[in-house]
């Protein structure tokens, strides 16, 4: 059983609070959307299926409380709300799409909106919000299944697989994108090994992917970024599969900082090197990885770590969160519609 890392029930929200992982396990209260916010922008929920799951969710919250106060009888107030609440959540976090995309279909009110009936429109609303998480499940089981099928393809039955930040049951609603795909290859006996980064500055490999790795008690070890050219080469890594946060309309992904350095060396060991995201990372109004607004972080998660200093007093820093992988890097897109080439994926714009 995968880790819960997303606990709703009707009118209950709670998250597991990823900053305390590995070594407390404590799930934190939304009650607002200001908690939804806060809770993503201080990346007590990171990834960014999760941050737009739970985004909705609070806002899930939010407008359940509404309907049981009987609380905006204006039709006009009811679509002010929802927008206005979706666009405060966007904000926290900008890069990751998911949020975004998101935002834009519940701004699109007809997709909920009942005209004239306003207790129906708030429960039509209510209930598509809370259909995301059993959707996102859905979806990552289908891009585990099919990233396990293609890798197995190119690559063979014996697969040992590295893979970047952590993209599993903790950063989605369960199952997992690039751990998704993990998990279908060892469900398929056709995992070896897997390794994992630590992914700095905010080790979410060794804090949560390794954590996932051994709560599943799926064969892996952990090495740090700057060990990925030796491993490949001497432990026989033979594919890298990442997550994202956004991709381009032409195939550039936008994933965490470290992901442009993996996929030029898979490209130099010609190994296969894959993205798994849901379709809707995909960003179709976005032509380039030049357009991505990249997120750039506190100094102190590059010069602190468990509070105390291990950088020089007076150093400056840089620390984007995220960096672009060209789409000539990348072998596969792997989403729950199938694995595309990146030149592939502009075909698909208005495929339903």
């Amino acid at each position: 059983m995968s880790l819960e890392a997303i606990k709703y029930e009707r009118g209950s929200l709670e998250i597991l609070d990823q900053l305390k992982l590995p070594l407390i396990s404590e799930y934190i209260r939304i009650r607002t959307i200001e908690d939804g916010y806060r809770a993503i922008k201080q990346m007590n929920v990171r990834g960014a299926p999760a941050i737009a799951i739970v985004g909705c969710l609070s806002k899930s919250l939010t407008n359940q409380k509404q309907v049981d106060r009987k609380e905006f009888e204006d039709e006009n107030l009811l679509k002010t709300f929802v927008v206005d609440g979706f666009n405060r959540l966007v904000s926290a976090r900008p890069t990751a799409v998911n949020m975004t995309e998101a935002a834009q279909r519940y701004s699109q009110v007809d997709s909920w909106l009942v005209r004239g009936d306003l207790k129906a429109s708030k429960t039509r609303l209510l209930a598509k919000l809370e259909s995301e998480m059993e959707a996102d499940i859905k979806t990552n089981k289908l891009i585990g299944d099919h990233g396990a099928e293609e890798i197995r393809k190119i690559v063979g039955e014996q697969v040992t697989i590295l893979t970047h930040c952590n993209t599993g049951s903790l950063a989605t609603a369960g199952y997992g994108t690039a751990l998704g795909v993990i998990r279908s290859l060892y469900r398929d006996k056709a995992l070896y090994h897997v390794f994992c980064t630590e992914t700095r500055p905010y080790n979410q490999g060794s804090r949560l992917t390794a954590y996932e790795l051994v709560y599943e008690k799926i064969p892996a070890t952990l090495i740090a970024d700057s060990m990925v050219s030796a491993a490949i080469k001497e432990k026989g890594i033979n594919c890298i599969v990442v997550g994202a946060d956004r991709v381009a309309k032409n195939g550039d992904s936008a994933n965490k900082i470290g992901t442009f350095q993996l996929a030029v060396v898979a490209k130099h060991f010609k190994i296969p090197f894959y993205i798994a995201a849901p379709f809707t990372t995909i960003d179709f109004n976005c032509e380039s990885g030049d357009q991505i607004v990249i997120e750039e972080r506190s100094p102190k998660e590059l010069t602190k770590i468990g509070g105390k200093r291990i950088a020089a007093e007076g150093i400056n820093v840089w620390n984007p969160a995220f960096d672009v992988a060209p789409a000539e890097l990348i072998e596969g897109i792997i989403t729950e519609r199938g694995v595309f080439k990146p030149d592939e994926l502009k075909n698909q714009m208005n495929v339903e």
